[in-house]
């Protein structure tokens, strides 16, 4: 083989682009600083994620058959999904990266646990990237520092991205999540057992929504804003702790956690030879907040590209052959990210709007429509007559939603 990449980051961008770099039979090495990382996330991955990516049932938590909606002034709104086999999954981030992690390994991926602090540009079009790395491997935060030379290298080390940093990828705007873990008693963990909320209203987010996921032993509590509301975040929590008081009654916060999350693209996500995934790329959708699927898809497609490009690591790929994966890319999702930037224009701009799309989320054909997009990640036109009850649905629910807004 001629050709050596370097993934940084293995979370599931991270992890799914070394795992298809290593089948092929590329010299890949797969950085993480820390390898028990739990990142804050809601946890929620898509159908199609299960199957496409070959997850196993244990590493799923809980699968959720029922949503419920509930709007600024408290009318909830039950979602359920009809057909027997349809789930979303709820997971831990610490045990779906794990899994993906060491499945990376397993399949020929040199894990070093390591925190790569510095790259190195080459000088000429066909030198090597160099990597200095802090490796933790011995147990030592400090570590012992190391360099490696690659021929490419993928970003997937998040949204504070030092990769990113390194080619000059441009900034994004960014929301900051934060989330609690609460221990329930068991007689109120039993009515999250396959039942997620979603909160909406500017006293829990005044640009996103909060959640209440289920997990194995807990759930997860918590709310998103942008980041010029940051300051706010602590006041939405203590919102969202209030708006399901009832139902956290009795409740034991065992962690709490924070974290940004990008929402929106970076100006330039491949520089020479090095290619962003993940949140460091800015994959996660507006609207839903939705990052996992993305992050994992984004990141195989890349490694796809370069596997394609490269003639299975026989030759160094240019920065033309990785510009293939965006191109790729946006043609696949670009109508997906615009469709969902529009909708959290319209619906989260005040708490009419949030009114409104609690009250679209009643309608039968909306709901089918929302689940086939998420579960299976493919957007089936609706027939013209589904397509102009919606529409006056739409906006009928828009100029009652004034009416009902608190």
């Amino acid at each position: 083989m001629v050709l050596r990449v370097a993934v940084v980051g293995s979370g599931p961008a991270g992890s799914s682009a070394a795992e298809t770099l290593a089948k092929a039979g590329i010299e890949t090495y797969l950085f993480e600083r820390k390898l028990d990382n739990a990142k804050p996330c809601g946890g929620a991955i898509p159908l199609c994620m299960v199957s496409e990516f070959d997850l196993p049932p244990e590493i799923i938590d809980r699968r959720v058959r029922k949503m419920k909606m509930i709007s600024p002034s408290n009318i909830e709104v039950d979602i359920n999904l009809d057909r027997q086999d349809e789930y979303i999954g709820m997971c831990r981030r610490e045990v779906l990266d794990g899994f993906l992690r060491d499945r990376a390994a397993r399949l020929g991926a040199n894990l070093i646990n390591g925190t790569v602090y510095q790259l190195d540009i080459p000088k000429t079009s066909n030198g090597a990237y160099t990597l200095h790395y802090a490796d933790h491997s011995n147990g030592n935060a400090v570590g012992e520092k190391k360099t490696l030379q690659v021929d490419v290298v993928i970003g997937a080390d998040g949204a504070n991205s030092r990769i990113a940093k390194a080619i000059d990828a441009g900034d994004y705007n960014y929301a900051i999540a934060f989330q609690e873990r609460i221990r329930l008693p068991q007689d109120k963990m039993a009515y999250y057992e396959d039942l997620a909320e979603m909160y909406v209203g500017k006293d829990v987010s005044p640009d996103f929504y909060a959640w209440v996921f289920p997990k194995y032993d807990h759930v997860a509590v918590g709310t998103g804003t942008m980041k010029v509301n940051k300051t706010l975040i602590k006041d939405l929590q203590a919102g969202i702790r209030a708006r399901a008081a009832r139902r956290l009654e009795g409740g034991e916060i065992i962690k709490v956690e924070a974290h940004p999350i990008p929402e929106h693209p970076r100006p330039r996500r491949v520089v020479g030879r090095v290619a962003l995934v993940g949140d460091a790329a800015g994959t996660v959708t507006k609207s839903s907040g939705e990052g996992i699927y993305f992050a994992a898809k984004s990141a195989r497609m890349c490694a796809e590209t370069i596997v394609e490009m490269s003639n299975a690591g026989q030759r160094i790929p240019t920065e033309e052959d990785l510009k293939v994966y965006l191109k790729r890319w946006d043609k696949q999702y670009g109508m997906t990210y615009l469709v969902l930037d529009i909708l959290q224009r319209v619906f989260y701009r005040t708490d009419a709007t949030r009114e409104a799309f609690v009250e679209m989320c009643a309608d039968k054909d909306v709901q089918r429509m929302t689940f086939d997009s998420y579960l299976y990640k493919t957007v089936v036109p609706a027939n013209p007559l589904v397509q102009m009850k919606i529409t006056a649905k739409t906006i009928g629910s828009l100029l009652r939603g004034n009416a009902l807004a608190p």
